[in-house]
């Protein structure tokens, strides 16, 4: 056998072996790559489009559904409480009329109320401001569970009504009792997937600016006399738009004042 042909056989072997094997490297590599960049593509595509975002809640703790329902408000809750006159209607709200105006500000802050709050509303305390309607002469607040608010909830809301001499006349109270925790705890959708969720949806214009972004409460289940509220991510955009997350399913919600009520 020629020696010569069987190194050149061998060498050929050894180099077509070398160019497999870099072939592979370099496939491996590649894939690599792309997963890293597949993680900070969202990063990146909020940051193209100049869409900002402070520091993101922290997820750490885990949540549950709950079970609620509307209060049913009784005389004698009512009747401690001085300077007001009291109608219960079918029980599930208050209405109040003032015997003196509560005069405001002509540029309201939230403040201005909260002694009042404190001191009249039926566990006042538990109620967070939401929004001023000067057109609509409304004040509104809604009430919070454990530092989350129900968000768009007719029967957990305090609405002060205002007349054109800028004078608090009344107000309308509703109120959710907390049945029961329903589940297990579930880990939270992560912030960021509630950004992406948003960014894939196209409700993230360029230039946004997430001023604010939060964990609070919507309804999921309307029942008879209950409903089931599930936690749910508040993201505000630009200091003006509220977009919302399903915080374990990462599905988008669309609430208004005119969802989220209990149907006796």
């Amino acid at each position: 056998m020629d020696w010569s042909k069987i190194k050149t056989i061998f060498i050929l072997t050894f180099l077509v072996l070398d160019i497999y094997l870099v072939y592979q490297f370099m496939n491996t590599r590649d894939a690599t790559q792309y997963e890293i960049l597949k993680e900070a593509t969202l990063e990146e595509k909020l940051r193209n489009d100049d869409i900002t975002y402070g520091e993101l809640p922290d997820t750490k703790k885990k949540e549950q559904y709950l079970s609620v329902r509307a209060k049913v408000f009784t005389s004698e809750e009512t009747e401690k409480v001085k300077g007001q006159s009291f109608s219960l209607g079918d029980g599930t709200s208050i209405e109040a009329k003032l015997e003196k105006p509560f005069k405001l500000t002509s540029k309201f802050q939230p403040a201005e109320l909260s002694d009042f709050i404190k001191a009249n509303i039926f566990a006042g305390e538990q109620y967070k401001f939401w929004s001023k309607n000067d057109e609509a002469g409304t004040i509104t607040y809604y009430q919070e569970h454990d530092s989350k608010t129900f968000y768009y909830n007719s029967n957990a809301k305090l609405t002060f009504f205002f007349n054109e001499n800028n004078e608090v006349t009344s107000y309308k109270q509703t109120y959710l009792e907390i049945i029961d925790e329903l589940s297990d705890a579930e880990e939270l959708l992560p912030p960021l997937r509630a950004l992406e969720t948003l960014y894939k949806k196209g409700l993230l214009k360029p230039k946004s600016k997430i001023t604010d972004f939060e964990l609070g409460y919507s309804t999921l289940v309307n029942l008879t006399s209950s409903h089931v509220v599930t936690p749910t991510w508040r993201i505000e955009v630009d200091g003006k738009e509220n977009l919302f997350v399903h915080a374990f399913e990462g599905r988008v919600l669309s609430l208004s004042d005119k969802e989220n009520t209990i149907t006796e």
